[in-house]
């Protein structure tokens, strides 16, 4: 993602590499390019006559890895078509950093009283019944300037506009204790794929970026937010009654066996999020949450190898995984009829 190889002051960082893209996404990455080496500030052409201002592209946002926003922007631009369908009509959540991912940060749910035109800002009804003005995903210009406030992830709502009381999936985010190395987050996964295999259910695993995993299990269409809730639960507290020493559904972090995976369902609620798919972490690499086939989740699955620098050429080896395998989605009223097991996970 990053280009050329001489060294350079802290004020302009290194950038490894010209990164290759195709369709639109490529004529992006060029003018990124020539804004940044002119200074960084600029207006983007994004085509049908949309433009969107953008400055200081050569701000760093990963200090360690001299990482920088116009390297962030270059990636989404390079994985527009993989990423904008999912974020296609839902709202987002920023959090920024002004200062970069080392500096501090803050969340924004409320749009920004003024927002370009090319930009999409809608009033929706939030999950407290107050009517808010939020951004709305779906587009290149928004994405860009998500970026441009100095947001790094794309964090978006499980449900779509204008049906917000209705989830198209639901999500278990496992989360590894302080004492539970990344091989148990897999071996927690694998779990997961055997009760959903049991209950003849799909998902699509991913990295969270970070050090858990998600498991998505796409729905089909009319499943409202609650039942979204309700089956996460049934589906972790089977996992976490099949295998206690490993696996907990404790909501108190403190009462959490440090060395067990939690398998957090309650992600689900209303205007709750997660990193998207496809989506930058905050975090040192800048590692990307990123859709995987079964067979990958084993133990030789490192969350670091998949980052800005590398996502864009697995999209183009393998597809996309996620479009792929969230087409068709799940019933889950067999899951609704089926009784928990009898074991209870620990409290």
């Amino acid at each position: 993602m990053k280009r050329g190889t001489a060294k350079r002051t802290a004020k302009a960082p290194v950038r490894k590499t010209r990164p290759k893209s195709s369709g639109s996404g490529a004529s992006v990455v060029v003018q990124l390019d020539a804004i940044e080496d002119d200074g960084g500030d600029g207006t983007l052409d994004l085509g049908g006559g949309v433009s969107l201002s953008v400055s200081s592209l050569g701000k760093v946002f990963f200090p360690r890895d001299r990482i920088t926003k116009g390297d962030v922007m270059r990636y989404y631009a390079q994985v527009e078509e993989a990423i904008l369908p999912v974020m296609r009509d839902r709202p987002l959540v920023l959090k920024r950093y002004p200062d970069g991912i080392d500096g501090q940060s803050f969340y924004q749910q409320k749009a920004p009283d003024k927002v370009p035109p090319a930009v999409r800002a809608e009033t929706i009804r939030n999950e407290r019944g107050e009517q808010q003005r939020r951004l709305i995903g779906g587009d290149l210009a928004t994405l860009l300037y998500t970026i441009q406030l100095g947001a790094v992830s794309v964090d978006t709502w499980h449900s779509r506009v204008p049906r917000l009381e209705l989830a198209d999936f639901t999500i278990l985010d496992l989360d590894p204790g302080p004492k539970a190395p990344f091989s148990r987050v897999v071996e927690v996964a694998k779990l997961v794929h055997e009760e959903l295999d049991a209950l003849s259910l799909t998902a699509v695993p991913k990295t969270s970026g970070s050090s858990g995993m998600h498991i998505v299990v796409p729905l089909q269409p009319g499943v409202s937010d609650e039942t979204a809730v309700l089956a996460a639960q049934l589906i972790a507290t089977r996992v976490a009654s099949r295998a206690p020493a490993i696996a907990t559904v404790e909501r108190s972090v403190r009462a959490r066996p440090a060395g067990t995976v939690y398998v957090d369902y309650l992600q689900n609620i209303r205007a709750k999020t997660v990193a998207a798919a496809y989506a930058v972490r905050a975090r040192p690499g800048a590692t990307v949450s990123t859709p995987l086939e079964w067979k990958e989740v084993d133990r030789s699955l490192d969350p670091r190898e998949f980052t800005i620098e590398t996502v864009p050429g697995r999209l183009r080896r393998r597809g996309d995984i996620w479009a792929r395998d969230m087409k068709k989605g799940n019933s889950i009223r067999a899951l609704l009829d089926t009784p928990i097991r009898a074991a209870k996970a620990p409290r």
